[in-house]
């Protein structure tokens, strides 16, 4: 039998498993050193990359916790340093090292790294000093971008209060570590976006390792500082430590206390300095009306005095009043003079006009005379013999003489209706052909009148003297 078929016949998973165990036996804890390649995170939280030399290339997977406790963003080119165990991935037939711990492998590298980036977004314009906008002198409104519970804010706070107090907002945010660089981002750009925005925003954080500052040399952090419509001061790290949002913020202060002094100014020393205005003010205006008292009393001494000046025009006065009543009288003569002179031609043609005048009406009045006159003449006789026309039909005479009859009273009043008669013992009844009225006596002999049907008045009786 040949040795193919004396060897012990395995299953894949068999063989998988073995080999499994056989690798995570002999290399359970290693420290590998290398360039980190493929970096990604997808939406589970777990890492995964390869770190790769000039020769070789090992894949590697870092879970979600360990993940969140790096102090640095790992990027592709960045030489780390790995802790953690190999083991086998049974799926694809492939060997990878499991993180448990990932630090750069020496500042160099994470310097050039940082170098790199400063470079890139240097080309992009937002380190420019044309983009740098000045701080508020006196802020309203002061927001804070640090951790709530570190030492940072109750620096800035009680140097605040020491200078000038004034309102400030906090916005909390974790200062290292994972998401740290996504929160100071954020909470940049939620200043910039809120109904009362701060006038001034400080970012700030305490000293520590440059693996501890990572997080605000990140671009995501860089970009939001630049593109901040608030201006922006830096406080992060001690004196000596500079990271990129340094170079985008619009001042950097070396630390968080002396960005509270950026912010705002020495109230008491404003307080003195007006003061100091107020009093220099006060002497000026005193030196001021000194000179310009005295150079009223110079220019007042150089003036006449009112007398002077009004002692000749009075003179003048007089000499003119004196003499203005002699020029009237001499003037009013000469005018006199020359209108009488002006005057006489102009009665004498006045006189001859009036004259003509006169002898044209005359003329044109006999002629007119006999033609007007009998016009007049002609005109009145029509007017009297209309008018007595008129007067002849309105006359009571010419009723009568049409049968009527006028019946009076003998005091000659009319009497106009049938009681007024029956009252009376003597009426007089005049007719058309005398002016004389004839008188009858009321109730007089003869036959007694029958009464009429249409009528319930008995008919007068009168008897003709």
């Amino acid at each position: 039998m040949d040795a193919a078929g004396n060897a012990h016949e395995f299953t894949v998973s068999e063989l998988s498993s073995a080999l499994k165990r056989s690798i995570e036996d002999q290399f359970g804890n290693v420290r590998l050193r290398g360039e980190v390649s493929g970096w990604k995170v997808p939406a589970s939280g777990h890492a995964y990359f390869a770190l790769k030399d000039d020769a070789a290339l090992i894949d590697a997977v870092m879970w979600k916790g360990q993940r969140a406790r790096l102090n640095f963003r790992p990027e592709d080119g960045m030489e780390v340093v790995a802790t953690g165990r190999l083991t086998t991935y049974p799926g694809r037939s492939k060997y990878q090292i499991v993180v448990e711990s990932l630090e750069l492998a020496g500042e160099g590298a994470l310097l050039a790294m940082i170098e790199r980036r400063k470079a890139m977004l240097a080309t992009e314009g937002l380190f420019a000093p044309e983009r740098k906008r000045p701080i508020p002198w006196l802020p309203e409104l002061i927001g804070v971008v640090t951790s709530p519970t570190g030492a940072v804010i109750r620096d800035i706070l009680h140097r605040l209060g020491d200078r000038f107090p004034r309102d400030v907002l906090v916005w909390p945010v974790k200062v290292q570590g994972d998401g740290a660089a996504e929160e100071v981002a954020a909470a940049i750009r939620g200043f910039n976006v809120l109904p009362r925005r701060p006038d001034v925003i400080i970012v700030a954080r305490g000293g520590g390792s440059i693996e501890d500052l990572m997080a605000f040399n990140e671009e995501i952090v860089v970009r939001a500082a630049a593109a901040s419509e608030i201006p922006l001061i830096s406080a992060v790290g001690h004196e000596t430590d500079t990271t990129l949002i340094d170079f985008a913020s619009d001042r950097r202060a070396p630390t968080p206390t002396a960005a509270a002094e950026l912010a705002v100014p020495v109230r008491a020393e404003l307080v003195a300095g007006v003061s100091s205005f107020a009093a220099r003010l006060d002497r000026c205006i005193a030196k001021t009306l000194d000179v310009r008292a005295e150079r009223t009393r110079l220019w007042s001494a150089r003036l006449p005095t009112p007398t002077a000046i009004l002692g000749m025009k009075t003179q003048r006065l007089d000499d003119v009043g004196e003499r203005l009543p002699r020029a009237l009288r001499t003037g009013l003569q000469q005018w006199q003079g020359r209108y009488a002179q002006a005057a006489e031609p102009l009665r004498a043609a006045m006189r001859s006009r009036i004259a003509e005048a006169r002898h044209d009406l005359a003329g044109a009045a006999t002629r007119l005379r006999p033609t007007l006159l009998t016009g007049l003449v002609q005109r009145a006789a029509d007017r009297a013999a209309s008018s007595g026309r008129l007067l002849e039909s309105l006359s009571p005479l010419a009723i009568l003489s049409r049968g009527y009859a006028v019946v009076t009273r003998p005091d000659g009043s009319l009497v106009k209706r049938a009681d007024e008669a029956r009252r009376e013992t003597r009426l007089g009844l005049r007719f058309g052909d005398s002016p004389d009225p004839v008188e009858v006596v009321v109730g007089g002999g003869g036959a007694k009148p029958r009464k009429s049907a249409s009528q319930g008045d008995t008919p007068l009786q009168a008897k003709l003297l």
